[in-house]
């Protein structure tokens, strides 16, 4: 199920993860090459992707709200 990103912080390990309009979270790091979202690294390319949908494994397993 797609979900649009909410907002985002840091985990432990300084990687950024997106809160999703659902209340999941979903690492959205950028770790070539295995993956490579270069928008991560800026704090204008995170509002440029503020809004834009992510597909959310968790609603489709129906798992409950992630906590801070």
């Amino acid at each position: 199920m797609r979900q649009a990103i909410s907002g985002y912080h840091q985990n432990s390990e300084e990687h950024w993860v997106a809160e999703l309009s659902c209340g999941h979270f979903q690492n959205v790091r950028h770790d070539p090459p295995l993956s490579t979202r270069k928008w991560t690294q800026t704090q204008q390319g995170r509002d440029l992707m503020m809004g834009f949908e992510l597909n959310c494994e968790k609603c489709d397993d129906g798992a409950p709200r992630d906590s801070a």
